[in-house]
């Protein structure tokens, strides 16, 4: 980074637009693939806070009264509604496949394919369970409690709309990555299985 002559530079804005605009001083030393996943991620978040966004804006202004999140996705255990629990159980699902996707790179950082395949394996896993839940769920809600895309017996008729458009979206999302955790954790311990077979 020492042959780049930052002080030429402009200050101010004017210096932060030319800086981000010139991919030599942005991207100089930092690894194509480390900044092709920021950007996926930045691109990622940008799709989702669209979404979001989105219904938000149609939430505040529909004058039928949106569904209670308590109510629509309540279950019952032992003949008593639970509020929210699917949602709970699939959230602690989600945060423990981050757990185990971090204990993969930090294995993977130190070498140890065996470990690292392990964790890549059951983040996968999470992600299928993640998914599994997901499509119970939207069974459950077409299929007993009769909520489609454009209407549902809870309120408003956007919320079917939004709501399998926005959890069909992420559904996909976790999908494809998982499709994609699973080659991985299969290339990992084949090579680990081969380097251990050379070892002996």
């Amino acid at each position: 980074m020492s042959d780049l002559n930052l002080d030429k530079l402009p200050g101010g804005f004017k210096g932060m637009s030319e800086d981000i605009g010139s991919d030599q001083t942005t991207f100089k030393g930092v690894n194509w693939g480390k900044a092709m996943m920021w950007i996926f991620l930045l691109s990622d978040t940008f799709v989702f806070s669209c979404f979001l966004v989105a219904y938000m804006k149609v939430r505040a202004s529909v004058v039928e009264p949106w569904p209670y999140p308590s109510e629509v996705f309540a279950l019952e255990m032992f003949g008593v509604p639970v509020p929210l629990l699917l949602i709970a159980i699939m959230t602690f699902v989600l945060i423990t496949s981050s757990g185990t996707m971090a204990l993969a790179v930090k294995y993977g950082y130190e070498k140890n394919r065996k470990m690292c395949g392990w964790f890549v394996l059951l983040t996968a896993i999470g992600g299928l369970t993640f998914v599994g839940m997901q499509a119970f769920e939207w069974s459950k809600l077409i299929f007993h409690d009769g909520v489609r895309p454009w209407g549902n017996p809870f309120g408003a008729e956007q919320f079917g709309a939004f709501f399998f458009m926005i959890t069909g979206f992420h559904g996909t999302h976790v999908s494809i990555g998982v499709i994609f955790l699973f080659i991985f954790a299969r290339k990992v311990t084949l090579v680990a299985s081969c380097l251990l077979i050379l070892a002996l």
